[in-house]
């Protein structure tokens, strides 16, 4: 019934004696028998593997293969073949945690990578690894607000911030004691006078923001970061890793901390997960910032070696003296992000943004040219905009569906969100507009 226990029988009989039962299943004798399964699972007879590939096919054809203009906050991006193949090389694969460091170079060594690349595209100074996505490593940031700042009791946010994303940041803030509030958005912006007179409130240990914005849009920041930094709070800028390879980056918006989703940088959508979350910050920060840091030192023989320069997790030290109490490591995904980066290049990143950035007003345009569309908010965007529409949006979206297409997001009754990528062909974006003007027919 154990086969697979690695323990011999007389092990097992010591290993009870000591927890005082006389047997395994005595391990289960306050489970009512009421509740206790005593069928047989219902586990189908064993198959060979052509059959169990056949049968794994089948499932897989019940998906529906759209093509998506779909985003809020997860995008359909190109990923080269050889980003795949390269991560699922069984050392990779397998890695986990690098406890000891002396054995794990390569790990350390891709990690070091990572954080370069974040710092140098956020703009910012320090870059750690091992967030589990852009939702948490926002709250994250928050956390690391509310310890950086004297007295504080809130962490304002703008209500142009993803609201999937708020919605995790409240509850970190619940079960850290402290308070979210809301700015107010103006014409799908945040509203800067209503900042600031929270600001002048007093109490505020931080700002988050968003660039790109939930609704696409790419807000002007200007001057936000002193009207931040003169009420001694920090600013806190979310985006979407992507998007900053043509757009400012947080570091040239004032900002302290950045932190987003890095999904974009390819990592296939996957029924949503797993991804990576990024937290880079000004180097005052690195001592509350979570996660890890590796560093780049030499050896005894002074040769290149790379270490864990910091980590005040609570694996590490006191539960209640850590930093955060994220445990897992998402460094495999932080190896996709850095092979895809590395591939892409500058020039790459640039041109598959340039494109997305094309492509989504090239179906704006002829959205609103059919005159069942109008442009939601008279504001700049980047590859994301928001559409009204007088007609019924589930109707409109199930009929694409149909013919093949994902047709973006509703956002409330009569707003639809659409999202395009580099992988969005001018002949696609053509057939999606015939589709949605013959639903309004």
């Amino acid at each position: 019934m154990f086969k697979y226990f690695p323990h011999t029988e007389e092990e097992i009989q010591n290993m009870l004696k000591v927890a005082g039962v006389k047997s395994l299943k005595d391990l289960y004798s306050d489970v009512p028998e009421s509740i206790r399964f005593k069928d047989d699972y219902e586990i189908p007879e064993a198959k060979s593997e052509l059959e169990v590939r056949q049968q794994l096919d089948t499932l897989g054809l019940l998906n529906d293969q759209l093509i998506s203009f779909a985003g809020a906050g997860v995008y359909d991006h190109y990923v080269p073949s050889v980003v795949p193949n390269l991560i699922s090389r069984s050392e990779f694969l397998t890695s986990y945690t690098p406890y000891q460091a002396e054995i794990s170079q390569g790990t350390l060594h891709y990690i070091f990578e990572y954080q370069s690349m974040m710092a140098e595209l956020t703009g910012m100074e320090i870059s750690n690894a091992s967030m589990y996505d852009g939702s948490t490593a926002t709250a994250e940031a928050a956390i690391m607000a509310m310890s950086s700042g004297k007295k504080c009791t809130k962490v304002l946010a703008s209500r142009t911030v993803d609201p999937k994303t708020l919605r995790v940041v409240e509850t970190y803030a619940k079960f850290q004691g402290f308070k979210i509030e809301l700015i107010d958005e103006k014409d799908g912006v945040t509203d800067r006078e209503d900042m600031r007179r929270r600001l002048d409130e007093g109490g505020v240990a931080g700002v988050i923001l968003q660039i790109p914005n939930y609704y696409g849009i790419v807000e002007d920041y200007s001057g936000f970061a002193d009207d931040i930094h003169d009420k001694k709070a920090l600013m806190i800028m979310n985006s979407v890793a992507a998007d900053l390879a043509i757009l400012k980056t947080p570091g040239e918006w004032g900002a302290d901390i950045a932190v987003g989703e890095g999904q974009s940088l390819g990592i296939p959508m996957s029924f949503g997960g797993p991804y990576v979350g990024y937290l880079c910050c000004r180097e005052k920060l690195i001592r509350k910032m979570p996660g890890r840091i590796v560093g780049m030192t030499k050896d005894s023989n002074g040769k290149r070696a790379f270490v864990l320069t910091l980590q005040a997790r609570e694996q590490h030290i006191r539960r209640q003296k850590a930093t955060s109490n994220i445990c897992s490591n998402e460094s495999l995904m932080a190896l996709n992000v850095t092979i895809y980066m590395s591939l892409m290049g500058k020039e790459g990143l640039k041109e598959a943004a340039e494109q997305s950035y094309a492509g989504a007003h090239y179906l704006c345009d002829e959205l609103v040219k059919t005159g069942l569309f109008t442009l939601a908010y008279n504001q700049p965007f980047f590859n994301e905009f928001c559409v009204k529409y007088d007609g019924d949006i589930d109707a409109l979206q199930n009929r694409c569906i149909a013919a093949g297409y994902l047709a973006g997001v509703k956002i409330d009754e009569h707003t639809l969100m659409l999202a395009v990528t580099e992988k969005r062909q001018k002949s696609e974006i053509d057939e999606l507009v015939e589709l949605m003007k013959e639903d309004a027919k």
